[in-house]
């Protein structure tokens, strides 16, 4: 599965997402620091990556775009240490199958996963 790790991720989790057998850049790896989260999810959809992110906004944006894609995972619910966002993210890749993530809203936390269809609807 491809991935591309936003800013407020750490870099790390990309590493560790690449050692797991998957493809995945970090933003600033790609040029992408400060892009905007329109731009990241472009080049998400381009690249068909799924985005992983701790802003908010970008389920915002996806429901106004009413698009298939990108597939996005939202951490939720805390300023997670490295160790804590690899197991949020592990524990999505364990329930949820690819082909899911790649086409729909995830928001994980502490407690639950959450999986919403894309195109979302707008507010």
């Amino acid at each position: 599965m491809k991935f591309l790790v936003d800013m407020p991720i750490s870099p790390s989790l990309a590493v560790w997402l690449c050692e797991q057998g998957h493809e995945a850049v970090h933003a600033m790896e790609v040029g992408m620091a400060g892009a905007s989260d329109e731009e990241l999810l472009e080049r998400a959809r381009t690249e068909r990556r799924v985005i992983i992110t701790a802003d908010l906004g970008f389920g915002r944006l996806l429901a106004l775009a009413a698009t298939q894609g990108p597939g996005t995972i939202l951490l939720r619910g805390g300023n997670y240490s490295e160790r804590q966002t690899r197991d949020l993210i592990a524990r999505v890749l364990q329930s949820v199958a690819e082909e899911d993530l790649a086409n729909s809203m995830t928001v994980v936390d502490q407690r639950r996963i959450r999986r919403t269809q894309l195109p979302l609807q707008a507010p």
